[in-house]
């Protein structure tokens, strides 16, 4: 039972397919212009393999009956979850894990007075404006302040998202988009003979079979087999053995985790690069997002060297007669690795429940 006076706790979480970052939080008001929440009073958080699961409730019972969250039993009223698929009237299906959320089950299951699930990007998106500067690492400065600007973010992780955010006069509003399925467009010689190489083995081939971690190997395979470099031997067996042969590729072509050097994993890198910036600045230019593109997901920050190479801005411009357009768009990667949960979080609180009391006062951040 609810201690008297006590405040309302806020459950958010991160509902991936690798994992699931689960967090118990007290929400503070803070009124002041568009930054209108501020998040303080962690109370719990604890990390899951999400395959060892069957469900998120399974997930959601083990977190709320841990000791942490033991003494604020009843406190928990809301919840809202950044999700690694597309929502849809308050369900999910997760393909990664075959498992479906439905917000009305869970909320009637937990006895909570809303639950909010939120696509994974969208999420991003919404943490973007509340990011600090030391969170983003900026490979193109462009014009202007950012101010309440369009923003597009993109994302290359498990597989390719993107969503865009806009201001609405009031609040920012992120949606969530399918571009990463869109048909890959070639824009070298070298990118038309890759979707030559994948059309008869895959059929469809979208930026998300040839930009993601699901797409890394693919452009690996192309390179490999019409002879762009050779692949060692040691190479290899460390691909075969691996269960994620993205890390394996990323490792080799930076030379790290006690991995050589590869002239193959480092064209394979340099041509990902290169279809990154292409369709980053595809989405700059469907949205004129002159607040800024975004690069999200798990790949960009641990490729940041890569990044910086001004191979990556060159082809990010790289639109005819829109070059110089394409000179004025702010780039930035996302270093902070829990955006989505962050905003997961945000989007409650932007959209406080009738029937939750939210606290007053000031908490530090």
């Amino acid at each position: 039972m609810k201690s008297l006076g006590a405040p309302d706790l806020l459950l958010a979480g991160d509902v991936g397919g690798t994992k699931t970052i689960l967090t118990a939080l007290l929400p503070n008001a803070r009124p002041n212009g568009r930054h209108v929440h501020t998040v303080a009073g962690l109370v719990a958080e604890a990390t899951f393999e999400s395959r060892r699961y069957d469900t998120l409730e399974t997930i959601l019972d083990e977190f709320l009956g841990s000791p942490a969250l033991k003494a604020h039993r009843g406190r928990v009223t809301r919840a809202s979850f950044s999700v690694a698929g597309p929502v849809a009237d308050g369900r999910a299906h997760l393909t990664n894990l075959g498992w479906t959320l439905d917000a009305d089950r869970m909320r009637g299951a937990f006895d909570l007075a809303s639950v909010d699930l939120v696509n994974d990007l969208q999420a991003t998106a919404y943490a973007v404006p509340r990011l600090p500067d030391d969170c983003l690492c900026t490979l193109q400065e462009g014009e202007g302040e950012a101010g309440e600007k369009p923003r597009a973010v993109i994302a290359p992780g498990t597989g390719l998202g993107e969503a865009f955010l806009i201001w609405d006069g009031v609040q920012w509003e992120a949606l969530p988009s399918e571009g990463g399925n869109a048909d890959f467009a070639p824009n070298s010689e070298l990118q038309l003979d890759l979707l030559r190489f994948l059309r008869p083995r895959l059929g469809h081939v979208s930026y998300e079979l040839v930009c993601s971690g699901v797409g890394l190997p693919n452009v690996y395979y192309f390179l490999k087999e019409t002879g762009a470099a050779p692949e060692p031997p040691w190479l290899a067996e460390r691909i075969e053995a691996s269960s994620d042969p993205t890390r394996v590729i990323v490792a080799a072509a930076l030379g790290t985790e006690d991995s050589e050097p590869s002239p193959l994993c480092e064209a394979t890198l340099a041509l990902f690069v290169e279809i990154l910036a292409g369709e980053a600045g595809n989405m700059a230019l469907r949205l004129l997002a002159s607040g800024g593109v975004y690069l999200g997901g798990g790949i960009p920050p641990r490729i940041l060297p890569l990044l910086r190479h001004p191979r990556f801005v060159t082809a990010f411009r790289d639109k005819g007669r829109f070059a110089s357009l394409m000179a004025t768009f702010p780039v930035h990667v996302i270093l902070e690795p829990r955006a989505a949960l962050l905003g997961a979080v945000h989007y409650a609180l932007a959209r406080p429940s009738p029937h939750v009391e939210m606290p007053s006062g000031e908490l530090p951040e």
